[in-house]
């Protein structure tokens, strides 16, 4: 889905139904980091692995472990990367950096991306076969244009629920809800909420 529709809000309702629900939930921006500072987090490091690495560190697969890791923006991950967690995948074992014996884990998997992996794969920036291993269950989230029918609904619980601004707002003119639905919203759900905040904060009476 889209950036801004609610993929992490889904991957925290999946973990906090489950049976894993008194387990970690751990998650990870796969965009965020440099390739070989993601590894070190996500796998974690022996001490002396690499210059810097004065104390062992638990990478957050194995924090993770028993329970669920969110994987967001997972097609931003290097292909190097990418072979290492197809490996942990396939066998349910890492090694930290640096290390020489396999850890068993039992970790549920939920990733998220904005990016339409199948092209990523035709196009060799994402591997097929970790594709298919992560494609067990995918869901889709809609654009909020192409779910206009909901606006109404999420105006009304961000106005309510905002932290911002200490006006209390009794009514909105129909002309706004009007504006907001012909409107397409490209930063989808996070533009709504920002956008509500932002009329409250600014708002006299």
């Amino acid at each position: 889905g889209e950036s801004g529709t609610g993929k992490e809000l889904i991957a925290r309702r999946l973990h906090f139904n489950s049976d894993r629900c008194e387990k970690p939930y751990v998650t990870i921006n796969c965009g965020a980091l440099q390739e070989n500072l993601l590894e070190s987090e996500l796998f974690g490091h022996e001490k002396g692995a690499f210059t810097g690495a004065v104390a062992q560190k638990l990478g957050l697969v194995e924090t993770a472990d028993g329970g669920t890791l969110f994987l967001d923006e997972i097609g931003e991950m290097s292909l190097g990367i990418q072979a290492k967690l197809l490996r942990f995948l396939q066998e349910g074992e890492i090694y930290r950096i640096g290390g020489k014996k396999p850890i068993r884990l039992n970790v549920r998997v939920i990733s998220a991306t904005n990016r339409d992996l199948e092209i990523e794969v035709k196009e060799s920036r994402f591997r097929e076969d970790l594709f298919y291993r992560l494609n067990t269950i995918t869901l889709r989230m809609p654009p909020l244009r192409k779910r206009k029918e909901d606006i109404r609904e999420l105006f009304d619980y961000f106005l309510k629920n905002s932290k911002y601004g200490n006006v209390h707002i009794k009514r909105v003119d129909p002309k706004v809800y009007e504006v907001f639905e012909n409107y397409d919203w490209p930063g989808n759900i996070r533009e709504l909420q920002n956008t509500i905040e932002r009329l409250k904060i600014l708002s006299e009476n």
